[in-house]
């Protein structure tokens, strides 16, 4: 039987058209390239389009999404890793059956060397390179944890090789057979990616070594290595960050780059001597993820509207405020991302350097070495920016130079540290700015929080009694009219009923009430009063918004939201 064509199929299926297909085959006919790569990169067709034609070519099953019921972990132990990555194969188990599941069924050699090693009758399947890639991160049995403290277990009663060398640059779920610790510290690395973690904590106990992770906020147990082998997982982790493994007296901050399931991870360190030990926490930053766009963090339309009218004025200061973790330096790089163009110059002086964005002239404070925020934002202003960004108002010294800067004509941007947008006023007020200076400079201020989001696979739907909504300002009336949802758990979410975070933003802008009542040395609660009365959203309200939107529950906005905000 005679195939059809894939651009028929696409035709057929109102992917592309013929117009369409007359310019890929042009540009085939002039550089030589497959049909196929140009359709990808005119996106004419999706990946997950593509994958569906080829599926129904050679018809054969699509799959959109490879589960954990599908991945068989003996099927995969038989094969190396290397192998599964470097083809995008996968053997899978599907409808009780052994499956291959390739995202280029035209390659033929790796498929068949495959079904060689899988030994009786195999059925093929067809899903997008994405698919596959994280479907073998997220799958491929490497040793869990359990095995990993057999084996350190194992070796008290022998002399383990506790090889402490460099760190390659490789992926380090292909550092299968290195030295236990070795393996230990790139299992802890390994593991908190693959669950999102944004930290890991080992902390030392009078008889026990804890290893926890901060998952979406939180935090989780996850290992509890053998209490003899603190030192050396404390020594392998400064060997890897670049730091002096003989000093156990005063604290130590390093940096590692490493490749974690084949993603780029920048891991912040930070080592401070404690009772029992050294206590270690690593921060997790997944530079593949780039920057949010200002469209993406699930602003309401007005106050999308109040932030792009802001970020678009010549001069001023912009603030966002919130606790430590609270997703104020994502919004930050939103907003320069958005103002990044070729006819403004943007400076940032940060501690430290997250992002590193095209385009944009970065700064690391470097506190020993005498470069402060303030010192280094004086050097930034003879540098004729246009835009800046200061990681971090601390103290006065810099709110003040921050401010002239404002006053000078330059857009300024920085964060800091208050409970809501009008108790940003008092606060700079007790840094010593001059009120005055303030009602000319401040423009807007942004109060964020971050709440968990609901694991859409297990959320259910459950009616509230009138008491748990009422700190919410929500009238039973009300209540009665909206579904809320809780967190139940499943394998999609570990368990945990949520997956992933969303802020939650009351934004300020200052005008002329404001201005004037800043001038006249009013408290934060008069402040906020004019504030609202100008139609600033309060966090909890917004809070509200993603409740009624089925994204995050009552219990998670009550978390990170005052009562007193609603209430007073």
């Amino acid at each position: 039987m005679i195939r059809k064509k894939l651009e028929d199929i696409f035709i057929e299926q109102n992917l592309i058209n013929t117009d369409q297909h007359a310019q890929a085959l042009l540009e085939h006919q002039e550089t030589g390239k497959p049909l196929l790569q140009i359709y990808l990169e005119k996106k004419f067709v999706s990946k997950v389009g593509m994958a569906r034609g080829l599926a129904q070519q050679i018809n054969v099953q699509f799959i959109e999404k490879i589960t954990e019921q599908m991945a068989d972990p003996q099927l995969l132990g038989k094969v190396p890793l290397k192998f599964l990555r470097q083809h995008a194969v996968i053997p899978i188990m599907f409808e009780g059956r052994k499956a291959i599941v390739t995202a280029n069924p035209r390659d033929l050699q790796p498929l068949d060397d495959l079904a060689l090693l899988m030994a009786g009758e195999v059925t093929y399947a067809v899903a997008t390179d994405d698919a596959i890639q994280d479907a073998i991160n997220k799958y491929y049995p490497l040793e869990t944890s359990k095995e990993m403290m057999d084996e350190l277990k194992e070796g008290e009663s022998q002399d383990l090789d506790l090889d402490m060398g460099p760190l390659e640059d490789k992926d380090i779920m292909e550092m299968a057979n290195d030295a236990p610790i070795v393996k230990l510290v790139n299992h802890m690395l390994m593991q908190a990616v693959k669950e999102g973690a944004s930290d890991i904590h080992i902390e030392p106990f009078e008889r026990e070594l804890r290893v926890r992770f901060r998952i979406d906020g939180n935090m989780y147990l996850r290992l509890t290595p053998p209490k003899r082998y603190q030192g050396a997982i404390v020594s392998r982790i400064k060997i890897m960050s670049d730091m002096n493994i003989a000093e156990k007296r005063v604290p130590q901050d390093g940096r590692i780059q490493v490749k974690v399931a084949d993603k780029a991870i920048d891991v912040r360190v930070s080592v401070l001597p404690a009772n029992y030990g050294e206590r270690v926490v690593m921060r997790l930053l997944d530079k593949s993820k780039g920057v949010v766009e200002l469209e993406q963090l699930n602003l309401s339309e007005k106050d999308f509207a109040a932030l792009t009218d802001v970020v678009s004025r010549p001069n001023g200061i912009i603030l966002v405020s919130g606790p430590t973790g609270s997703g104020k330096t994502t919004t930050l790089y939103s907003i320069l991302h958005r103002l990044n163009q070729p006819d403004v110059t943007i400076i940032t002086v940060e501690d430290p350097v997250e992002y590193t964005m095209y385009g944009i002239n970065q700064v690391q404070v470097h506190q020993q070495a005498g470069l402060t925020f303030a010192i280094a934002l004086r050097s930034i202003l003879r540098q004729d920016p246009d835009i800046v960004l200061i990681g971090e108002i601390r103290d006065g010294e810099t709110a003040q130079i921050a401010t002239q800067a404002a006053l000078t004509g330059h857009l300024v941007l920085s964060t800091i540290h208050t409970n809501s947008a009008p108790a940003t006023i008092t606060r700079l007020l007790d840094m010593g700015v001059e009120p005055f200076l303030i009602a000319s400079s401040l423009i807007c201020v942004i109060s964020q929080r971050l709440v968990r989001r609901l694991c859409p696979h297990c959320k259910e739907v459950f009616k509230p009694d009138a008491a748990m909504v009422k700190p919410l300002g929500i009238t039973e009336a009300e209540a009665a009219g909206m579904t809320f949802y809780r967190a139940v758990g499943c394998d999609e979410c570990l368990k945990l009923g949520f997956k992933g975070r969303l802020a939650i933003f009351e934004i300020m802008r200052v005008n002329d009430e404001i201005a004037r009542l800043v001038v006249q040395h009013s408290d934060a609660t008069v402040i906020r009063k004019q504030a609202l009365a100008n139609g600033m959203t309060l966090l909890s309200t917004d809070g509200v918004r993603q409740i009624k939107a089925g994204v995050t529950t009552i219990e998670e906005v009550l978390s990170v939201a005052h009562v007193e905000d609603v209430l007073g």
